[in-house]
């Protein structure tokens, strides 16, 4: 009889560190926002500074209005289907918009570049931070089969 695949995949709870290593090892995420008292989420490019995720968006843009002194998630995650393994990092903080110009320029020769067009069109105009307060991971990792007697 066929081993049940989902017996070979065990989920580990990942350390603060291992999470920020993670974040910090990425450059595409995902905000969870509050738009007109639903749940929304958007890809964005972004830079981990410490344990402060810091991305960038455009003017007017919702994303901007919404976050700014919002309690925001922010999500990374690689999944590999294929052999059932992977990771997800989940953050929670409350967002706010960076406007000192020292730290401005400092984050604009790190930030990675922008995806321009497809996610963020004029994406320079605000820059937003999240302060990582809550800090949770996961992995999925294949456990060696277990030897049943025949």
């Amino acid at each position: 009889m066929a081993a049940d695949p989902a017996a070979t995949v065990e989920l580990a709870e990942l350390a603060e560190a291992e999470c920020l290593g993670l974040l910090a090892g990425k450059s595409i995420g995902r905000v969870v926002f509050t738009d007109a008292a639903l749940p929304a989420a958007q890809p964005v490019s972004y830079l981990l500074d410490g344990t402060e995720v810091v991305f960038r968006t455009g003017g007017g843009a919702k994303l901007a209005t919404a976050t700014r002194g919002a309690v925001v998630a922010f999500e990374v995650d690689e999944i590999d289907t294929a052999t059932r393994t992977g990771w997800s990092v989940l953050g929670v903080g409350e967002a706010y918009e960076v406007l000192d110009p020292h730290r401005l320029a400092e984050l604009a020769r790190r930030m990675p570049a922008p995806w321009t067009g497809l996610w963020a069109p004029n994406c320079a105009a605000h820059t937003i931070a999240v302060p990582l307060r809550r800090l949770t991971g996961r992995r999925l990792v294949s456990a060696a089969p277990v030897d049943e007697p025949g």
